[in-house]
Parts: C-alpha cells; structure tokens; sequence
C-alpha cells in the first residue's frame, strides 16, 4: 500500500473529514488532500505530526515495514 492510500484508510477508519485531519493537523484542508490524492509528499515535520495523529509509525508510513505500530 502506498503512502496516500494508507492515509485515506487510517482517515476512513476514524470516520474523519479530509478539513478535520487538516485542522486537526494545523495545516489547510487542500494541503492534506494533497498528501492523500499523492499530489505531495510531506515534509518531516508534518509526516511525524500525521503518524502522531494516527498512532502509527513514521516507517510505516513511509513503506520501510509492515509493522504499524509505534515501537516502544
């Protein structure tokens, strides 16, 4: 699964709006679409606040392992 589709699917499994993940996130609305649709890559910055947001793992994220929790 690619980066923007494991974005869709965390935000369908909260039941959330693409303008609430962006708020939640503290950046616009479009930006996160953007990541979502594959139209933009984040940053570090907003990549460690979204995998925050989501109680995942940045390497998750990003393809690196199929372990999707955060390591303690």
């Amino acid at each position: 699964m690619q980066f923007c589709e494991k974005l869709y699917a965390l935000r369908k499994e909260r039941g959330l709006t693409q303008k609430q993940v962006g708020e939640a996130l503290s950046m616009a609305p479009r930006q996160y679409q953007r990541f979502e649709k594959g139209e933009q890559k984040p940053g570090f910055d907003n990549l460690r606040h979204i995998a925050d947001f989501y109680g995942v793992s940045v390497d998750w994220l990003m393809g690196r392992t199929e372990r999707r929790e955060v390591w303690s």
